[in-house]
């Protein structure tokens, strides 16, 4: 809903800054972007456009965008003032492939073209050529994608033009891709280009205001599975849709008619010559007649002034491209006089395009031009003057021109003339391979054998030109020195060992990467001693984890398993333990039946058996008794109290005895019976309905009981009769037992003794018991599917459940997909138990995909198991922040992906830890689909030495996945299954909160409050859509709602009559016993079976379709009342804000509390919270002062406090009176003793009011979580004590365990949350409420999120109420598909690098040769890529030649010094090598050797951000005016400056090297393979061949063309055809441009042109944002909010992230610093100073941490030596320069962590 006010209010930026009645277009284009369109900008999110937004969605591409994207493209020689080409073939390879980029991606799109957007392409106001060119290149784009049959084009006039209404109204495309237009900028494009942006802006305004959002095209970026581009949403509101000033739009007007005047006015002359011939055209496409037209069109339309000879030639070479190949067609252009330049650009080719486009139009028809090719036919032609034509072309091709010529009646032809006007060809040189550095390592040698590439001998290659630094040189990462000895750093290949130079020391990778401190392996698996703790920090220590212990049982107290039990904790015994058990007293075990084989028992077996006998009568005597005194309790309570006496016997353990829970609920039964029989109106349909079915469930539960008496048999029976229910009496009924006794009360009569009729004739149901069942007992039928007992678990498991605890018994990996609700969480503590019982070393890692799943299933962890290890701990807490207990010495680790992909690539865990993993389970596994951090799973996946279990409930097409994953599992050796089932357990109902209607009253308390019927019921098919072709697979309907539309098909007729027969629920189902959940589904397929086809041919506009008429039976009939326009309009804040507290008082007044509402924004999250707690507030402040009651008891309460003294004294007097009782009975007995009036009344909060949790308790809560974070004594505290709570990962992280255990005690029972607790969190709500529109907001989350909402064990049915959500979005989330998974893990540079890490510092163990071995060698590395293995392994190759240059690697595949930066920071590729080559360079020592210590570690952070922050502004914020006003507001500089020259030069030439280094790898394979790659003369997407068709003829020109055409090897042949040869300007253009057959990843390049590309310049659509360095400077999170763009709730995050990277950078630093000062050798053993800790990876940088904050002040003394040194002097053997770097590094870091921890302390 956007409370944070991100979104522009146009109508009050009118108001403030209108612009006058009039204003030009510029002035105009001013306003619109600094008024609206650069604010709006600061709302774009930067998304995954298929993967996190739209999923299968339908979305459109706007055509005009996506040709001028094309034509834009700096490669192809089209429409360019300095080069007169017309290359189409390149235009249409080019758009192909953006197509395909697209389809790979399982985009859902049209391509729609909007004649209002045509000057996109056009570029009116630009040269002739310029326009022409393009005219024409539109209409030949146009007619090409027209004859795609895999795209779908369509034409619009405009927005307003009503078959584009009828097409959004049909198929609801979700977003429009367009080009914005750019920003204005003087002397670029053309003098009309403010009119073409201003243009653009109304169409993006527009369309926005009309409720698409909006993506644009320009600028998006393909990486690898993902489409990034920043999406606007739109805010489309009710009588506000937005209108701009008139003065805007009057100006708009003029714009486009400036516009279409300059862009049609050239070619009226041509056209009116074309109409003029028309009636010569052909009706059908003729070649020879078509260039008829075209030379005809061209010599009237200019007469006098036209050139004869060029007009045959053009017509010469269009006859002959149809028999030439592309490979013939990749020519460069022939060099010319500056004459026939200027002939050719100003007049010959600007005609006969416009003549070319004009006669095509009118023909509706398409050709093939080559102005290269045209231009070499007419060299050839000039240049021999004595062939003839038909020489030269060929019989055919010369009859055909010459015919042409003849009926244009061209004069004599003399091509000779132009001869003089062209040059000599420029001399060509093929590009040569670099030859790679010599390389060996035993086990990338055998990978790597099929690869065969030509190494170089010793010689190194030129090295980087240092920058000179002032002061001392580096000695230990920079290259500034120019020793000899720094020379010598690639050791010979002769060489017997490997020389390692005292520059480029090996990495040991054995520290902690934030804390040099700290080891990774402790003393007992092989690391360095432990520095002892001293007392203050072993006392801390324990504090610390007492703390958390209480808090994690506390926690752990409030989980309840499936069944709604509170767990309990099993004690498990070591695998020693078990074996002295064995060994020491191998005891008989006597059980009852063990000698039941002989039919006689031993004495002592009888004795025992009697005894049992014995105490079980004496058991169920002793139940008899207690129940019938319960019930004779309760035979004088009301029927309230009855209630509340029930609830309460619920909870005793007698209840549980079959005998007891039988007799109980047929009391229960009779006293229903009872009540109805006395109720005001006993026949009333309404009454039969709700003690019908009460009545029913009860015989139910009995039934499933499973004990019966005879008087118990008898009164269900009589029940059975009288409701009409007697054909079910033999399934319903249990015959008695045989020790039969009486019931402990009398049951109420029903049925007449001697008639046997029954004695209430009104309490029959009026229908078919199977249709009553379906109306009504829907939600109490048994919903298991053939579940039988199993001794392995407490309850009787589904046959899919079976078949996942038989792959876990046979270490079989899994895959399980199965909706929230089905019963997948038994899953992963069967796993845990079966490691812990099967040894003491096995280990089993937990992946949670968030910090908050990952506390939670800890704390299960520990409700569920127990096992005494000795010391260690069964289960331990890893994530990124946070550690509890010992990640490498436990059996269960729990932590986040990240953590675990770091410890799979530690080399020291892989010689001790990896071996023993035992499993690894990925819950959610879904996220790997996800645009962050998808890779890391994947990357799990990949080198996992032990089978997987994947679980999620949001899988779309699992299958493709599972195959991948297949794969994988049995590279491994693992065998592999797939478990897929489709049910939830409990059915989803959803309704649609009327917020467009006013409510009645306004809230006054809950105790007044009456519903405002504005929760409206959505049946699933009723919301059906007119895009809607087929239902999604998990769209389920209840048994009602199967009733409702079976009723509604009868009742409108829409299928045959002899289905509706068979569907009739009565004729359709058994009725010979109760309904259960798998019948209905059996109806549900049926049904929906029926419907397909009438699905196919649905169209919402005819209202007289027969599924129109049944969606219309099928509406609920306020919300049919609201208009469309209404229910599809977004409700603005305000509204939203003021309808929140009816919201929630309706859900509390119907009992649907508690819920989760979700908002998807963590700044809206809050603001909600605070808005309903004010209303509370205010309303209870407002009874307080008005209520006479509050005031008299407020006076009783305050003469109670004066009376405080004579209280005293009385008690004084008590006490030496001890036989006064009167006194004491006096105090006890007065309220007053326990009131709190500042406490929230019940009536104005929504605390749960029947939970054991006490007022006081949560004060104890409260003040523990505000000494480590005082902001918690602000709101959330006051909403806290209301029972609302906010959850989002910027919390506190003791704050969310509070609530969430709160939650599950029912004292909690409104929450306002994010995506966190969509994920998984056990958090049993009984409604899931959807609170405003959101980018996020998608089908996938929107699953998730509805899944929480009625849990198995908890409720029957969950409820999803959709609130403030325009309706077409809700049917947009109810009715999409999910998204097929898709994800790549690439090999970048760092992976390959870390791996070679594994292996060198594991001593090559089998675990990491294996993890290599089996990622190499995967028919495919990702399931989300077509790379083959053999391409695979070349790119490995040549990455590995990178590393070795880049000095990362020496000749064997050690890693070298510098390597910690890029493996630590190894998700920032190619960041994290820019900094490694920088510090080699010495750019680094040049920032830090400035005399002010200031400006150095200023100029550090710059670089950093530029490295490390690269958030992007979209272009409409980089408007000067628009910046230079927020400056004037805020201390922050908004736009990032770019790198100092000194580091940009550095990363040219390292970009120049790595290109060089790729491009060789890229002409290698091509050159080896030529053969599997096949021939590059196919289009990618329309697969068209381009090869030429085969000509017998001889001709001269073709020969020509042949041996005059570009050669290329990597190269496309189409790209080519603009004169492209195999040299290449970037590694973008290297992936791009790359032939068929070869797949370049451009992210797995480490290509630094991104960093070092000035932004917003040379086609960059976005600049950096200066948040990193503007925090760095202020430290003010509110000045990134208002002027950076960044939102509050993002803040923290990218902060953390950049702290994180700071101290990964120190840490390398520091260690090699530290290594430096004393010696390679003794370093780590002698000098560091060791925490206790074990780590892998991250730090414990949480905002809260569990000790107190004083405490971590005092703890800032106690750390180690290492920081007391760096302030005083430079450790020995450590260079000043180098030094000098450290101290701006780690003040940098010092400054930047005080300002961070600032804003969260």
């Amino acid at each position: 809903m956007d409370f944070e006010e991100f979104e522009v209010d146009i109508e009050r930026a009118i108001e403030d800054s209108g612009p006058s009645k009039s204003c030009t277009v510029t002035e105009a284009l001013k306003w619109i972007d600094s008024t609206w369109y650069a604010p709006a900008s600061r709302n774009a999110r930067w998304m995954d456009l298929v993967g996190d937004y739209a999923g299968a969605e339908p979305f459109v591409i706007d055509g005009h965008s996506l040709l001028q994207v094309v034509l834009d493209d700096r490669l192809l020689a089209l429409a360019k003032d300095d080069d007169p080409s017309f290359q189409i073939i390149h235009a249409i390879y080019s758009l192909e492939c953006i197509l395909k980029n697209f389809q790979n991606r399982s985009a859902n799109f049209d391509i729609v073209f909007f004649d209002v957007n045509r000057h996109l392409v056009l570029r009116a106001g630009e040269s002739e050529f310029t326009v022409a060119s393009r005219a024409l290149a539109r209409r030949l784009l146009y007619k090409h994608l027209q004859s795609l049959d895999s795209v779908n084009t369509l034409t619009f006039a405009s927005l307003f033009d009503k078959n584009w209404v009828d097409y959004r109204f049909r198929v609801k495309p979700m977003f429009v891709m367009v080009n914005d237009g750019g920003t204005l900028k003087e002397g670029v494009g053309g003098q009309f280009a403010a009119h073409q942006i201003l243009v653009e802006r109304l169409f993006i305004f527009d369309l926005l205001a009309s409720g698409l959002a909006m993506a644009p095209l320009q600028g998006a970026d393909f990486k690898d599975t993902k489409i990034l581009s920043f999406v606007f949403e739109s805010k489309l509101r009710l009588n506000r849709q937005g209108h701009l000033p008139n003065a805007v739009l009057s100006a708009g007007v003029a714009a486009m008619d400036i516009l279409a005047s300059h862009e049609q006015g050239p070619f009226d002359q041509v056209r009116s010559c074309v109409l003029r011939e028309a009636s010569a055209s052909p009706s059908s496409f003729d070649l020879h007649a078509t260039l008829k037209d075209v030379g005809f069109s061209y010599l009237l339309a200019f007469k006098t002034d036209t050139q004869p000879s060029l007009l045959a030639v053009f017509i010469i070479h269009v006859l002959l491209l149809k028999s030439i190949s592309v490979q013939d067609r990749a020519r460069r252009l022939a060099p010319m006089k500056p004459d026939l330049f200027t002939s050719l650009i100003k007049s010959f080719l600007p005609r006969i395009l416009r003549a070319t486009e004009a006669v095509l139009v009118a023909n509706d028809a398409s050709i093939d031009i080559d102005i290269r090719v045209f231009l070499c036919v007419l060299r050839y032609l000039s240049e021999h003057p004595a062939q003839s034509l038909m020489e030269i072309l060929g019989p055919t091709v010369a009859k055909d021109a010459e015919d042409i010529f003849s009926e244009l009646k061209l004069p004599h032809l003399n091509f000779s003339c132009l001869s003089a006007s062209f040059l000599p060809d420029e001399p060509y040189e093929m590009p040569i391979p670099l030859k790679l550095l010599p390389f060996s390592n035993p086990v990338f040698d055998e990978e790597l054998s099929v690869v065969h590439v030509a190494t170089e001998g010793v010689t190194r290659p030129n090295p980087i030109e240092p920058v000179t630094s002032s002061g001392e040189e580096s000695d230990d990462w920079d290259d500034s020195s120019s020793s000899d000895e720094s020379a010598d750093v690639l050791p010979s290949t002769r060489s017997s060992q490997n020389k390692i130079s005292r520059k480029d020391a090996l990495f040991s990778d054995t520290q902690h990467w934030h804390n040099h401190r700290t080891a990774i392996l402790p003393k007992h698996l092989g690391g360095d001693d432990t520095a002892p703790m001293t007392e203050w920090q072993r006392n801390r220590k324990l504090r610390s984890d007492q703390r958390f212990m209480k808090i994690l049982h506390d926690q752990a107290s409030t989980l309840t398993g499936a069944s709604g039990a509170v767990l309990e904790q099993m004690k498990i015994l070591t695998a020693a333990s078990l074996a002295n058990q064995r060994n020491v007293k191998p005891k008989v075990v006597h059980a009852r039946s063990s000698n039941k084989s002989t039919g006689k028992l031993s004495k002592a077996d009888a004795i025992r058996e009697q005894n049992i006998a014995k105490k079980e009568s004496k058991q169920t005597s002793e139940s008899a008794a207690w129940i019938a005194s319960r019930i004779q309790e309760m035979e004088s309570l009301d029927d309230t109290g009855l209630e509340k006496c029930l609830h309460v016997l619920a909870r005793n353990p007698r209840t549980r005895e079959a005998s007891v829970g039988a007799e109980l609920r047929v009391y229960r039964m009779h006293r229903l019976l009872r009540e109805w029989i006395y109720s005001a109106n006993p026949g009333s349909s309404a009454s039969r309905d709700k003690y019908s079915l009460l009545i029913m469930r009860l015989v139910k539960e009995v039934w499933e009981i499973g004990f019966s008496t005879k008087e118990m048999a008898n009164a269900i029976t009589g029940v059975l009769i009288t409701l009409g229910f007697s054909d079910y009496i033999d399934c319903l009924v249990i015959s008695g037992s045989a020790d039969d006794r009486a019931l402990s009360f009398r049951f109420i009569k029903l049925v007449k003794s001697k008639s046997k009729t029954t004695v209430y004739d009104f309490m029959r149901v009026q229908e078919h018991p199977i249709v009553w069942q379906l109306r009504l007992f829907g939600e109490f039928m048994d919903r298991s599917m053939d579940s039988q007992a199993d001794a392995r678990v407490t309850f009787k498991p589904d046959a899919w459940q079976r078949e996942v605890l038989d792959a876990i018994d046979q270490n079989m990996s899994l895959l399980v997909v199965a909706p929230t609700s089905a019963g997948k969480t038994f899953i992963s503590y069967y796993a845990m138990e079966k490691i812990l019982r099967g040894s003491d070393d096995g280990i089993l890692v937990y992946i949670a995909p968030t910090k908050a799943l990952v506390a939670q299933v800890a704390a299960e962890i520990y409700a569920r198991f127990s096992k005494d290890l000795n010391g260690r701990s069964c289960w331990a807490i890893h994530s990124r922040d946070f550690r509890v207990h010992d990640p490498q010495n436990c059996q269960i680790l729990v932590t986040v992906p990240e953590i675990l992909a770091i410890m799979l690539l530690s080399p020291p865990l892989a010689k001790t830890w990896t071996p023993r993993l035992k499993y690894v389970i990925l819950d959610e596994i879904h996220t790997i689909g996800q645009q962050e951090g998808g890779a890391v799973w994947e990357q799990i996946l990949l080198l996992s030495p032990c089978p997987v279990i994947g679980l999620s409930a949001t899988v779309g097409a699992p299958e493709r996945f599972n195959e991948w994953l297949e794969s994988v599992q049995k590279a491994g050796g693992f065998q592999h299954k797939f478990v897929h089932y489709p049910h939830r357990y409990s059915h989803l109902r959803k309704f649609y909160y009327n917020i467009h209607e006013e409510p009645r009253d306004a809230f006054e308390g809950l105790s007044t409050y009456k519903s405002t019927e504005r929760m409206r019921f959505l049946h699933p098919l009723s919301i059906l859509s007119s895009s809607t072709r087929s239902l999604p697979s998990d769209l389920a309907l209840e048994a009602v709602d199967a009733l409702n539309l079976y009723r509604a098909l009868r009742a409108c007729t829409a299928l045959q009559p002899s289905i509706l027969v068979a569907l009739d629920p009565v004729v359709f189902f058994s009725s010979a016993k109760l309904l259960q959940q798998k019948d209905v589904i059996q109806y549900e397929e049926a049904l929906k079976q029926h419907l397909a086809p009438l699905l196919s041919s649905f169209d919402s506009q005819d209202s007289e379709t027969p599924l129109s008429r049944v969606i219309t039976q099928l509406q609920d009939d306020v919300l049919s009342r609201v208009p469309d326009r209404v229910l599809n309009s977004q409700p603005d804040r305000v509204v939203s804000g003021r309808n929140l507290i009816h919201l929630v008082a309706d859900l509390h007044a119907q009992g649907n509390l508690p819920g989760i509402f979700f908002s998807f924004d963590r700044t809206d999250c809050e603001k909600m919270a605070q808005i309903l707690n004010n209303v509370l507030e205010t309303q209870e402040d407002k009874w307080r002062n008005n209520s006479p009651e509050w005031k008299r008891k407020m006076a009783q309460y305050d003469a109670y406090l004066q009376g405080a003294k004579e209280r005293e004294r009385k008690a004084a007097r008590a006490s030496k009176h001890k036989g006064d009782e009167e006194d004491k009975r006096t105090d006890t007995s007065e309220w007053q003793t326990s009131f709190r009036p500042d406490d929230p009344l019940p009536d104005f909060s929504f605390a749960g009011q029947s939970t054991s949790y006490t007022a006081s308790e949560l004060d104890d809560d409260i003040a523990y979580l505000a000494r480590r974070k005082d902001s918690l004594l602000g709101w959330p505290a006051k909403c806290l004590r209301r029972g609302i709570a906010v959850h989002h990962s910027g919390m506190n992280r003791g704050y969310l365990s509070l609530i969430e255990s709160l939650f599950r005690r029912g004292f909690v029972r409104v929450i306002f949350a994010t995506g966190t607790l969509a994920l998984g969190i056990n958090a049993p709500t009984k409604t899931s409420i959807f609170c405003g529109d959101s980018p996020f907001l998608t089908a996938l989350m929107y699953r998730q999120c509805a899944g929480r909402a009625g849990r198995r064990g908890y409720d029957t049915l969950g409820r999803v109420v959709f609130y403030a959500l325009p309706m077409n979005k809700v049917q947009r989330l109810v009715l999409s598909k999910l998204p097929s998974l898709s994800a790549s893990f690439p090999v970048t540079s760092t992976l390959v690098v870390r791996l070679f890490n594994l292996l060198e510092g594991s001593n090559y163990s089998t675990i990491a040769v294996a993890a290599v071995q089996r990622l190499f060698r995967l028919p495919q590395v990702s399931f989300g890529s077509e790379e083959g293995r053999h391409q695979l392994l070349h790119h490995l190759r040549f990455s590995i030649d990178y590393l070795r240059r880049a000095r990362l690697l020496d000749e064997q595949g050690k890693p070298l010094n510098l390597f910690g930066i890029a493996a630590y920071l190894y998700y920032t590729e190619p960041s994290n090598l820019a900094l490694v080559a920088l510090l080699r360079s010495g750019v680094v020592h040049k920032i830090c050797a400035q005399p002010s210590l200031r400006l150095a570690k200023r100029d550090f952070i710059l670089l950093m951000a530029n490295l490390f922050g690269r958030r992007y502004l979209p272009s409409a914020c980089l408007k000067e005016e628009y910046i230079t006003e927020v400056i004037k507001k805020s201390p922050s500089m908004v736009v990032l400056p770019p790198l100092s020259k000194a580091a940009s030069d550095v990363l040219i030439e390292q970009e120049r090297e790595i290109l060089q280094i790729f491009t060789g790898y890229a002409l290698t394979y091509a050159t080896q393979h030529q053969k599997d790659l096949g021939p590059d003369h196919i289009l990618p997407l329309s697969k068209r061949n381009i090869s030429g068709t085969a000509e017998d003829e001889p001709s001269l020109i073709r020969d020509h063309l042949h041996r005059t055409a570009i050669r290329v090897v990597a190269r496309s042949l189409f790209v080519a055809n603009s004169g492209h040869d195999d040299h290449f300007n970037s590694v973008h253009d290297l992936t791009q441009t790359a032939r068929r057959g070869l797949s370049l990843n451009e992210h797995t390049i480490p290509s630094f042109k991104g960093i070092t590309g000035r932004t917003n310049q040379e086609g960059r659509k976005y600049a950096l944002n200066a948040y990193l360095l503007d925090f760095y400077t202020h430290g003010q999170v509110a000045a990134l909010a208002a002027a950076n763009g960044v939102r509050r709730g993002d803040v923290w995050f990218l902060l953390q992230d950049f702290d994180l990277t700071l101290m990964a950078v120190r840490g390398v630093l520091e260690q090699l610093l530290q290594t430096r000062s004393v010696g390679d050798k003794d370093a780590t053993s002698e000098n560091a100073d060791l925490g206790e800790e074990v780590d892998s990876g991250f730090a414990s940088l949480d905002p809260v941490q569990w000790e107190d904050e004083e405490e971590e002040a005092s703890g800032k003394q106690e750390q180690g030596k290492w920081e007391s040194t760096c302030d005083s002097q430079r450790p020995r053997g450590v260079s000043g320069a180098d030094w000098r770097v450290f101290e701006v590094v780690n003040g940098a870091l010092e400054e930047f962590h005080e300002k961070f921890k600032a804003m969260w302390a």
